[in-house]
Parts: C-alpha cells; sequence; structure tokens
C-alpha cells in the first residue's frame, strides 16, 4: 500500500506508513451533512410550492364564488361575521333564487394554538385542512363545536408530510361555538359556509 504522505511503498495489510507513520486507513468521505441540507431544501421548496398553490385556489375560489352572485346579495364578509337582518324586499327576492353554499367566514394560520368562533344558525358546513410541519409529533388540526359535531385532521409519527382535508355538515336553529386546535403547523384553513 502506497503511502499518500511520503509515497513509500507498504506491506498490503500496513495500518500505517513504517517510513514516516502516516495512517494509511482510508477514511470514508461524509457526505451526510451535504445531503441532509439538499433534502431540507428540496422539501422547503416543495411545501412552499404547495401552500401557495394551495391558497390560490382558495382565493381563486373565493373570487369565483363572489363574482357569482348577484350585485343585490354580495356583502363583505369576515371572520366575524354574523346573521345580518335582511329588509322584506330583501328576503322576497333572495326566496325566489336558487339556495346555494355561501361561504361566511374564513380563518387560517400556522404553528400551534387555539381559538373560538362563534356560527350563526341555519345548515352550515365546515371544511378544514392543514398542512404539518414535520411528521414526528402529533400534528394536527380539530374543530369542535358547542353541539358536538368535529372535524379533524392529524398525523403520526410515520405519516406522510402532505396536506390533509376534513369536513362537517349540520343543521341548528341556535348559533354554535366551535372551538379550533391546531398544533404543529405550517399552514391551516378553516372555512365555514351556510346554504343559503
Amino acid at each position: 500500500m502506497k503511502c499518500k504522505n511520503c509515497n513509500f511503498e507498504n506491506k498490503t495489510n500496513a495500518k500505517f506508513c513504517s517510513h514516516c507513520g502516516q495512517s494509511l486507513e482510508v477514511k470514508p468521505e461524509n457526505n451526510n451533512n451535504s445531503k441532509i441540507v439538499i433534502v431540507a431544501l428540496v422539501v422547503i421548496i416543495v411545501a412552499l410550492v404547495l401552500i401557495i398553490g394551495y391558497f390560490a385556489m382558495a382565493n381563486n375560489h373565493s373570487a369565483s364564488s363572489v363574482a357569482s352572485q348577484p350585485a343585490s346579495t354580495q356583502q363583505s364578509q369576515s371572520p366575524s361575521s354574523s346573521v345580518q337582518q335582511e329588509s322584506p324586499s330583501q328576503q322576497s327576492t333572495q326566496s325566489s333564487e336558487p339556495k346555494d353554499w355561501e361561504l361566511i367566514g374564513t380563518y387560517s394560520g400556522s404553528g400551534s394554538g387555539s381559538q373560538s368562533v362563534s356560527i350563526p344558525s341555519g345548515q352550515i358546513m365546515i371544511k378544514v385542512s392543514a398542512y404539518p410541519i414535520k411528521n414526528y409529533a402529533d400534528n394536527h388540526l380539530y374543530v369542535t363545536g358547542s353541539n358536538g359535531q368535529s372535524a379533524g385532521v392529524d398525523w403520526g409519527p410515520t405519516s406522510d408530510v402532505e396536506t390533509r382535508s376534513d369536513s362537517l355538515s349540520y343543521t341548528s336553529s341556535s348559533s354554535e361555538t366551535f372551538t379550533i386546535d391546531y398544533y404543529e403547523t405550517v399552514s391551516w384553513q378553516v372555512e365555514i359556509y351556510r346554504y343559503q
């Protein structure tokens, strides 16, 4: 075996150069750190593309549903929207129009936490979706109502890191309070629709 330090020819099974004492063992190069960095960058880029695509689709859907409504029924909506009083003429106009699911509230965020929201009475549909930070913990997004209704998504330690969705529908004659609970998320969204 040839010494890389002094070029002295040693025996094949020698561990040290008999001329200069240099170690003759070949140390494998450690590329694990660079591989981990590359994989992490790829995962981050893919996650950002998915998140941007998801929100672009959600915005397009919201814009198209608002644009398809007649001008007389278009109203600005916010997460804290509540039942709005309508005049008798508006009620008679709307009763002759076909009913459809209308978005009445959107909540979104990231990270971990919880918040409570009030949802008005009527025929309600709630859609939830979330993307986890990692799959090492019990990442989740749960929506639980005071009426016992619930929907949610979660990931276990062996789950794929991917966007998951769920929904629920119910009818109530009174407003309900729902708790949104989220843990270790890159992004989450809760959309509330009322059939009207």
